[in-house]
């Protein structure tokens, strides 16, 4: 997928800056050209939910964000993240106290 499209898929507007965030992460984030298609899938599934996949201000790694004020859709986000992470055999770092991930790579 061409790093524009992918940024536009992800609600950014592409610029230069962006695309050489997008660089870094996909270098950081182990086995990235395995995972890439499902992680634009995951952000997709967790759209319903006020959920979503972004770039991390602080890490060079994309984020899994869940910005829902319903427990119900945290819950269902959360499922959302624990089934991509076990199917596609994704490592996800969750961050303590937040409803938080972080898309850390590939798990062999």
């Amino acid at each position: 997928m061409q790093k524009e499209a992918m940024l536009t898929q992800l609600g950014y507007s592409p610029n230069d800056a962006l695309l050489k965030q997008l660089e870094r992460i996909e270098t950081n984030t182990t086995g990235y050209e395995k995972i890439q298609k499902h992680i634009m899938d995951l952000n997709d599934h967790l759209k319903v939910d006020d959920s979503y996949v972004a770039m991390s201000n602080s890490n060079d790694y994309f984020k899994i964000k869940i910005d829902s004020s319903s427990p119900e859709a945290i819950e269902q986000a959360h499922e959302k993240v624990k089934h991509f992470s076990q199917k596609y055999k994704v490592k996800v770092d969750k961050l303590e106290n937040k409803n938080t991930y972080y898309i850390v790579g590939f798990e062999h």
